[in-house]
């Protein structure tokens, strides 16, 4: 991993911090309208991940790596002692996951949002997505319409393309790139979709396990798994919500949220 730390957003003045995690294509930001919704009880750190917004590209995709180096910048912002809780929602579940497991010390409560701790699933629409925003020409690109425009026929939903085209971002001599490292998510989509073996580790703190009632990225064969390695697991499935929860269902996530962490 790079020596340079992730970027991090701090948001709000007072009360105990939560950090969050997104999703491939994500950044910190997509979780700026829940964080806002936390506040004045509590405030947040919106983490961009390794190969992602403002943070430093690496070389391959980690997950042990990608939670040490979240622990190292949050830690940086920490008295001595402190502890945190961690939102993390799909790839960012995995990251939160895995910095529970790894520095178990830093972690108050956990929110998994909408994934499990196993392999599997297709990466086959993730591949796709991939293939056509790589397709984009950007030397030729002469707005962000145009882009919409070109990738309207091979990603229909117009709220996908949105969210995907939050990673085009103006150069200082006019030009287009991604801020996300599209060539190496693409090259190594069987880690992201991965989880590396903990090698028996688990977490004791309190879980809050959240699903979305139309998405199946977490399945009744994961709750064992789930719960060998996180014991304290509640479960909350959220009606009329697909995989991107907290995006979809923000008022009712920020309340589910709200009351796990003010539980003892």
């Amino acid at each position: 991993m790079s020596e340079q730390q992730l970027s991090v957003t701090e948001l709000g003045s007072a009360g105990p911090r939560v950090v969050f995690l997104h999703g491939l294509f994500g950044q910190g930001k997509n979780f700026q309208t829940i964080a806002r919704g936390l506040e004045p009880e509590w405030r947040s750190l919106l983490v961009d991940l390794p190969d992602h917004g403002d943070s430093p590209w690496t070389e391959h995709v980690d997950y042990p790596a990608m939670a040490d180096e979240v622990e190292r910048a949050v830690r940086a912002r920490l008295a001595e002692g402190e502890k945190v809780h961690v939102v993390g929602h799909s790839m960012g579940g995995k990251v939160a996951m895995l910095l529970a497991l790894r520095h178990p010390e830093l972690v108050d409560h956990l929110v998994i949002v909408d994934i499990a701790p196993a392999a599997g699933g297709s990466t086959g629409e993730f591949e796709h997505l991939l293939g056509a925003l790589a397709g984009l020409d950007l030397a030729t690109l002469g707005s962000r319409a145009e882009a919409d425009a070109a990738l309207a026929g091979p990603i229909t939903n117009p709220t996908v393309r949105g969210f995907l085209l939050q990673n085009l971002r103006r150069t200082e001599d006019g030009g287009w790139r991604w801020r996300a490292n599209l060539e190496l998510l693409r090259a190594e989509l069987d880690a992201v979709a991965g989880f590396p073996d903990v090698d028996g580790a688990s977490f004791d703190g309190p879980v809050l396990w959240v699903a979305g009632a139309r998405s199946d990225y977490v399945r009744p064969e994961h709750v064992e798994p789930m719960r060998a390695l996180f014991p304290r697991t509640r479960q909350l499935t959220v009606k009329d919500s697909g995989h991107w929860v907290h995006s979809e269902q923000p008022e009712v996530f920020t309340q589910a949220l709200r009351v796990f962490l003010a539980a003892d």
